[in-house]
């Protein structure tokens, strides 16, 4: 199955937070092939912003940060160029008041024809009723 992943996921892989044996498992089945995950190229600064943010926090260590960027990217979905998907996601922030880098995952899962699997529940309440293809991690097996 194909899926747009959210970067929210992909942190709990390395970031001990609420449904991390969830985003493992996700990130398991991607490892073997059950599924593919695709995510605009913004995901990395994502990646990054959330680790650095996780340091400030002392959710992680300084030493532990880097290395957790690495390790996210070891296993990232494909990245699709953001640019191709800013029309659309600017649409959808101005419609919705919703953060365009959300709106960028939201653009290249309807590009796609594929579900969004996020951890977001803001975004949830926020758009999950206008996109059906918005996927709670918390609703999967």
């Amino acid at each position: 199955m194909r899926y747009v992943l959210d970067s929210c996921v992909a942190i709990k892989w390395v970031v001990p937070e609420a449904l991390r044996d969830k985003a493992l498992r996700l990130r398991d089945d991607g490892r073997n092939a059950v599924h593919e995950f695709l995510a605009p190229d913004a995901f990395p600064l994502e990646i990054g912003h959330a680790l650095t943010r996780a340091e400030r926090q002392g959710r992680i260590s300084q030493a532990d940060g880097w290395t957790s960027w690495q390790e996210v990217m070891a296993d990232a979905p494909r990245l699709e160029p953001s640019l191709a998907l800013m029309a659309r996601a600017y649409e959808i922030s101005s419609q919705w008041r919703v953060g365009i880098y959300d709106c960028l995952y939201v653009a290249l899962s309807e590009q796609e024809s594929c579900e969004f699997i996020t951890a977001d529940d803001r975004l949830i309440r926020n758009l999950g009723q206008q996109f059906p293809f918005i996927i709670a991690l918390s609703l999967l097996p």
